[in-house]
C-alpha cells in the first residue's frame, strides 16, 4: 500500500476515534492531513467552535495564527500543501477556572506516532503553544523556545498559542514582532515553495 492510501486509512481510523467517550462535547476529532502537505501545524485542541464547524483554527486565534503567517484563509487551509494536526484532536473541555482543558494525554502518543511519518512531504513544522511544544520537544519553557526558534530550524518552528491571552505576553516581548515574525514568515514561503 503506497503512503497515500496508508495516510487515507490512519485519518479514517483517526476520525472515528471513540477512545475519549467521557469527552464533555463527545468525541470529534478534528485534524487534515495530505501526503503532498509541506507544512504541517501542530497546535493543542480544538476549542468549542472549531469542534462545531469541525474546521480547525476556525475561531479567532486561527485568525490570528494567520496574521502572524501573514496567509489567506484560502491558502491556509490548502489541504494540498498544509496539513493541521493537533496535539489533542478533539475539544477537551474547560477548565473550573476558564479557559480550555489542556490536550488529552493519551491522544498524541495514539495517532501523532500513526498519522506524523505518513506525511512524508512535510518541511517544516509548526509547533503552535506550549503543549505542542511539549509533545514534540519534551518539558521547556516556551518564551525560551520561541526566543530561540533558529535553534530548531529547518524542521520545527515554536510559537506561542495565538490566543487572546499571549496579546500582553506579546506586549511584553517586542522581539517576537520585530525577529520571530519575520523569519516564521520566510521559513513558511521556504518550506511551500
Amino acid at each position: 500500500m503506497d503512503v497515500a492510501h496508508s495516510l487515507d486509512a490512519v485519518a479514517a481510523a483517526a476520525r472515528a476515534c471513540t477512545h475519549c467517550t467521557d469527552l464533555p462535547l463527545g468525541p470529534r476529532p478534528v485534524f487534515r492531513v495530505s501526503a503532498t502537505a509541506r507544512l504541517l501545524i501542530i497546535g493543542q485542541a480544538p476549542g468549542t467552535k472549531v469542534h462545531e464547524t469541525g474546521i480547525p483554527w476556525n475561531d479567532p486565534s486561527g485568525d490570528r495564527l494567520r496574521a502572524w503567517l501573514a496567509m489567506t484563509r484560502e491558502a491556509f487551509y490548502d489541504t494540498a500543501r498544509i496539513a493541521i494536526v493537533p496535539t489533542g484532536l478533539c475539544y477537551p473541555g474547560r477548565l473550573p477556572r476558564g479557559g480550555d482543558a489542556p490536550p488529552r494525554p493519551a491522544c498524541a502518543p495514539l495517532w501523532h506516532p500513526r498519522l506524523l511519518p505518513l506525511l512524508t512531504g512535510v518541511r517544516l513544522t509548526l509547533l503552535v503553544g506550549g503543549y505542542a511544544q511539549d509533545a514534540a520537544l519534551g518539558p521547556g519553557a516556551m518564551t525560551e523556545r520561541v526566543r530561540d526558534f533558529a535553534a530548531h530550524l529547518p524542521r520545527a518552528f515554536p510559537l506561542p498559542h495565538p490566543s487572546w491571552r499571549t496579546i500582553g505576553w506579546e506586549r511584553r516581548n517586542p522581539w517576537f514582532t520585530v525577529e520571530v515574525l519575520p523569519a516564521l514568515r520566510r521559513a513558511v514561503r521556504a518550506a511551500l515553495a
